[in-house]
């Protein structure tokens, strides 16, 4: 059975899993990231799990169906050169090599791998979905991932589209307001400036403010909404509160136009959702398709389709291993 190490780098958590191919996950596991070891102490602590990981691989599986270690990591990766650069949550690694890091500190503790690929974690989560979860039905589809930031990738004829630079499918950072008073990095008006996690906590709480105290859900949110959050919105929708609904309809339509550029300009019709947000399911999916259709002409209708991801918090792990694999 072939089998494979994926690991998702996270500012928060290394997550690391033993994939076989055609039975998935056999052992997963979750460490918070070392951060203030540096780049090279979360390098060695990568190294320390992918070497436990591979010694349990060899046992259960043998080496001969040994795939290899994939990584997914947030920020701009260069595969083709295994260069990092600037990743978010990851104060200051600014440009850094690592593959040949990950390789070095492999090789120092014995590490014997077939393959070592390095990408950037929606890429991965990308093609986690295609070979794994919801994208396996889709020629070409899109994975747009909304959580604390709004990622994506892009899988064209069942293989994961780059770019010339690594960077294809940052559909976060597509401006639709340019004159609008959201920001981020520096660029006014993109789709996650406008629907990113801190971006929607920040509409609720002026959306409830602006109407009467009675309709606030102090239930879900708490007292003076200092508890609210995407989860405490979901659940206030599904509980009926009209607030809370209209806020994922905002939400909904936002992705919705940025979901319409990416039909205009590459022709892809079928979306796949998912992060952290996502959970709100048909509460965000529904307004989306909405203002999709209403932000594309007639002749671009044709098989459009936004679904929710199947795979959650597991995308990651699954799509780096499968970066290993020799095909979708």
């Amino acid at each position: 059975m072939t089998w494979a190490i994926g690991i998702d780098l996270g500012g928060t958590a290394v997550k690391i899993a033993l994939i076989e191919r055609h039975t998935g996950i056999v052992r997963q596991e979750r460490h918070a990231t070392r951060l203030d070891d540096g780049p090279e102490g979360v390098i060695a602590q990568i190294a320390s799990l992918a070497r436990e990981f591979c010694d349990d691989g060899m046992v259960r599986s043998g080496p001969d169906c040994f795939a290899g270690i994939g990584l997914g990591a947030p920020g701009a990766v260069d595969s083709a050169r295994g260069m990092l650069s600037y990743p978010p949550n990851l104060p200051g690694w600014t440009r850094y090599p690592l593959r040949d890091a990950l390789q070095r500190a492999l090789d120092q503790n014995g590490t014997s791998v077939p393959s070592l690929v390095v990408d950037n974690d929606a890429n991965a989560a990308a093609l986690g979905e295609a070979v794994f979860g919801a994208g396996r039905k889709f020629t070409d589809f899109m994975l747009v991932t909304l959580g604390t930031g709004v990622g994506g990738g892009i899988i064209l004829n069942r293989e994961l589209y780059r770019g010339s630079h690594g960077t294809a499918g940052e559909i976060g950072y597509l401006t639709i307001d340019y004159q609008g008073g959201s920001v981020h990095a520096g660029v006014r008006g993109t789709v996650e400036s406008l629907i990113g996690k801190d971006r929607i906590v920040a509409l609720g709480k002026a959306r409830y403010r602006d109407n009467p105290r009675e309709l606030w859900s102090e239930e879900h949110h708490g007292q003076d909404l200092c508890r609210l959050s995407p989860r405490t919105l979901e659940h206030a929708a599904h509980a009926g509160d009209a607030i809370a609904v209209s806020i994922w309809e905002d939400v909904g339509a936002i992705l919705g136009v940025g979901l319409a550029g990416v039909v205009a300009l590459m022709d892809v019709r079928k979306f796949v959702i998912g992060g952290g947000i996502s959970g709100a399911g048909n509460l965000v999916v529904q307004p989306a398709l909405v203002r999709l259709r209403q932000s594309t002409l007639p002749s671009m209708h044709d098989d459009l389709e936004v679904i929710t991801a199947s795979l959650g918090n597991d995308a990651g792990v699954y799509g780096a291993a499968a970066l290993c694999f020799e095909s979708l």
